[in-house]
């Protein structure tokens, strides 16, 4: 697993997330601080990170 630290993009705390590295994906999950639900899209290539973003949903 990766552990990647990453801003909320509605409350802006900081919110750490195991990654699995085998598996590339996009889903929904809720901040753990203010419960608002992130758009995670995850891009891994050889099982290094390439692409990260976490945006709020309405984007």
């Amino acid at each position: 697993m990766y552990e990647h630290y990453f801003q909320c993009p509605y409350c802006w705390e900081e919110i750490s997330m195991l990654l699995d590295p085998s598996v590339s994906q996009t889903y929904v999950e809720d901040c753990e601080v203010c419960c608002n639900p992130i758009t995670i899209s995850v891009v891994f290539e050889n099982g290094e990170l390439q692409s990260f973003s976490a945006e709020n949903l309405g984007q």
